[in-house]
């Protein structure tokens, strides 16, 4: 396997002469050792707080923006559906970029693109447009930073081991979803002022851009390969580089701390070319190339659709309840902004402690799967996905999910209609919170197992179709809990969400591993990689070279 694998199938000149020569050789998948992944996992969870963090403190300030505003419930729930929408648009732009031109340079302008956002609603108050158009652009810089973790989880960790880093980085992105109520409330009910909201998230986003710009290290697979590639460009090394590099070269020598052997090996020891000429001709045939578009071809890809529907409609389920919890809370049982915030809790406690269970869980399924089949897990050069039934794996156990998921979506609405203890509420609240988070981790990471050439492009096309069910879903719940009550709405919505979940399930696990390597077997003869006419004489003359002396390597005279 190639490390190089994301640009194989247009490798052109010395980098098409580079994967030739790399393909033919079996190379660890990933230098980055365990501790540099937890490393990465903390890394990762503290960027992907801030686009639930960032959706999550807006709920309970509703009320309070609908009276400072004067304006609707309706007309501020307008806000939420255009964040939803560009929380759509974002990954599409950002996190297909990240495939292309590395993971660090994405980060920085997406993280940058939140700073000026929050500060600018923090600046510019009582304005209902600027609310509206302002929220767009938060929703651009927040929202892409899952996507591209998810990216730097496949750019790292074979198959068989990504749970135990998809775990805690769920678990950490869900703490937003658990926090951010809780603040908002705090901040609507002790003061009429929303800007001090805006103003807690510019100091998240500049402490968040400090941490990513000084100690996370690219990772893309097309920029450093597997990790043993040197980085060229100035936004791909850390700001903490040259001090690293001075106190390095006095304990340890020419090392890197991130790796364990030295960034350049493989290039040295081929001699052909130079690591900046190879960056240069990536970065100018990637940005020919880009397209954010091609997260619309993955949505009609027989193998991918009903992944995506399954990952959508867990999330479509989370944000109709969300929506619905100020109202409901207040009008059922007379709670503050503070005590609507904290009703927020326990469904975050259990995303939670869904996302980290889950991560675990996906770990053990896939070696019970590889048990049953006879299969030899292989952690240094990650198993080989055409042999490997990744969707049974992935989705062992899933109908159980779907139907507790389903049982408590219908057992929250009735609990609401009836007027049933506040802690039937928050209990099952807890319930939805673990298996929708559940449903989420699994989907996700099938997704990327089954696109490994672009895994952020692949998740970038979760967030579009679990964007667009969720703002289905938000602009609909306050309308249709009107015409049906709330018992009734959500029976109709699990009901929907979780047979239509059960069948795409079934599909995936009937029909999803043989769509996928039909399709591979489709596209492997155009992933040889092409060799530009001026570098065949050289690659000719390298081909004899290498010959002529392992031949005076083996003549025994």
């Amino acid at each position: 396997m190639s490390i190089l694998s994301p640009t194989r199938k247009s490798g052109h000149g010395p980098i098409g002469t580079f994967l030739e020569a790399e393909a033919q050789q079996s190379v660890a998948y990933t230098i980055f050792n365990a501790r540099q992944r937890r490393l990465l996992t903390f890394l990762l969870g503290l960027t992907t707080i801030i686009s639930p963090l960032t959706a999550n403190i807006y709920f309970p300030l509703l009320p309070l923006l609908a009276y400072r505003l004067n304006t609707s419930a309706q007309a501020i729930n307008v806000s939420i559906t255009i964040y939803i929408i560009f929380q759509a648009l974002s990954p599409a732009i950002f996190a297909t970029l990240s495939d292309s031109l590395g993971r660090r340079i994405v980060y920085l302008i997406t993280l940058s693109l939140y700073v000026l956002s929050n500060l600018s609603l923090a600046l510019a108050q009582n304005n209902y447009v600027a609310l509206l158009v302002l929220r767009a652009i938060q929703s651009l810089g927040a929202s892409a930073a899952s996507a591209i973790s998810y990216g730097v989880v496949a750019d790292v960790c074979v198959p068989a081991e990504r749970g135990s880093m998809v775990g805690p980085i769920s678990m950490a992105l869900n703490l937003g979803t658990c926090i951010g109520p809780v603040i908002g409330g705090l901040v609507a009910y002790r003061s009429a002022n929303y800007g001090w909201i805006f103003w807690f998230l510019v100091l998240v986003g500049v402490g968040l851009l400090a941490a990513v710009a000084g100690f996370l290290p690219e990772t893309a697979r097309n920029v450093v390969g597997n990790g043993s590639l040197e980085a060229t460009r100035w936004w791909e090394h850390t700001w903490m580089t040259p001090l690293r590099s001075g106190i390095i070269r006095i304990w340890h020598g020419n090392r890197d701390v991130w790796t364990t052997v030295p960034r350049s090996r493989h290039l040295t020891e081929k001699g052909n070319h130079s690591r900046r000429d190879e960056n240069a001709v990536v970065a100018k045939r990637k940005l020919k190339i880009i397209n954010p578009l091609h997260c619309l071809r993955i949505l009609f890809l027989k193998e991918a659709a009903p992944i995506l529907l399954v990952h959508g409609f867990s999330y479509m389920i989370d944000f109709s309840i969300q929506t619905s919890i100020p109202l409901a809370f207040t009008d059922l049982y007379h709670f503050n902004e503070l005590e609507v915030g904290l009703s927020y809790l326990p469904r975050g406690a259990g995303i939670i402690v869904g996302g980290y269970a889950n991560g675990k869980f996906m770990d053990w399924n896939y070696k019970v799967t590889a048990k049953q089949i006879g299969h030899t897990i292989d952690r240094e050069h990650g198993d080989d996905m055409k042999e490997f039934p990744i969707e049974r794996a992935r989705t062992r156990g899933s109908p159980y999910l779907v139907g507790i998921l389903t049982c408590s979506v219908i057992g929250y609405g009735w609990a609401l209609d009836q007027h049933g203890h506040v802690a039937i509420a928050l209990l099952l609240q807890f319930v939805q919170g673990v298996f929708q988070s559940s449903i989420y981790v699994f989907s996700n990471t099938l997704l990327i197992d089954i696109l490994p050439d672009t895994p952020s492009t692949a998740a970038a096309t979760a967030s579009i179709t679990r964007c667009a069910l969720a703002a289905l879903g938000t602009a609909t719940v306050q309308p249709l809990i009107g015409a049906l009550g709330r018992g009734w709405y959500f029976t109709l919505l699990g009901l929907f969400t979780g047979v239509s979940s059960l069948l795409a399930i079934w599909i995936i696990r009937a029909r999803g591993m043989s769509w996928r390597t039909r399709r591979a077997a489709k596209k492997a003869p155009s992933q040889v990689p092409r060799v530009a006419s001026s570098d065949k004489s050289r690659l000719r003359t390298d081909g004899k070279s290498s010959l002529a002396k392992k031949n005076e390597d083996s003549d025994p005279t």
